[in-house]
């Protein structure tokens, strides 16, 4: 498995790039948010894409926030923000960008591990085949191979957190997910600070999608999905 670190302190480099080549990990380490971002062009990319991306948000040349976000825009690849910024501000700004999980320093090997293999093992496919399905619920209609959504034929941007969230609630339409599933589910953990986010995602949905009624809010139990009538 291939992983890009981008990390701009040369030690801690080195140190985890030798633990995480320990367990079979073979990184590429970029010391800038530029330099991360050229390994991710399309004629940087081996045989074997990335797999996740480990990112420290104190870079010299430009905040972790904002690379995260240009790769977002030009990547679906696994994003792993590694900082110590723990307020949950901060935590929801990160994910909010588009972050799968998000790890605060100083943080267990053996955790940190087991958050890379998590986020790696939900990579969509990189190739959907053409003849792949949608799912109509009224105006909207999903793609999941493509993780592409429209409403009324007009394609509407999503992170890729948003999609997860939506392609979920989708799945069962009408039937209410719990919080604690939900996060679960989209993204694989039980972290407290992770609720919050939650609330975050689904008003972003409800904004994006300008159908403020498709995800209905069940109150002290979760969400559910509830198909617009003609």
């Amino acid at each position: 498995m291939r992983l890009l670190l981008v990390e701009d302190d040369q030690h801690v480099a080195a140190a985890l790039s030798a633990v995480l080549g320990r367990h079979g990990l073979r990184v590429v380490h970029a010391r800038s948010g530029e330099e991360a971002l050229r390994a991710l062009l399309p004629d940087h990319v081996e045989a074997e894409p990335f797999a996740v991306v480990l990112l420290d948000l104190g870079l010299p040349d430009q905040d972790g926030y904002e690379v995260c976000g240009k790769i977002r825009k030009r990547s679906s690849v696994p994003v792993i923000m590694v900082t110590a910024r723990a307020d949950v501000r901060s935590r929801i700004h990160g994910l909010n960008l588009g972050a799968d999980d998000y790890v605060v320093k100083p943080y267990d090997t053996g955790e940190l591990l087991a958050r890379i293999h998590a986020v790696a093992r939900r990579t969509p496919p990189a190739e959907p085949t053409a003849d792949e399905s949608r799912t109509a619920l009224g105006p909207v209609s999903i793609a999941p191979a493509t993780r592409e959504v429209c409403v009324e034929g007009r394609p509407v941007p999503l992170t890729r957190k948003e999609f997860d969230l939506l392609a979920l609630l989708a799945q069962r339409p009408g039937v209410v997910y719990r919080r604690e599933q939900i996060i679960s589910e989209v993204w694989r953990t039980s972290w407290e600070g992770t609720g919050r986010t939650l609330e975050v995602h689904v008003a972003s949905l409800r904004a994006k999608l300008g159908l403020p009624a498709l995800i209905e809010t069940v109150r002290g139990v979760g969400y559910k999905l509830v198909v617009p009538t003609a």
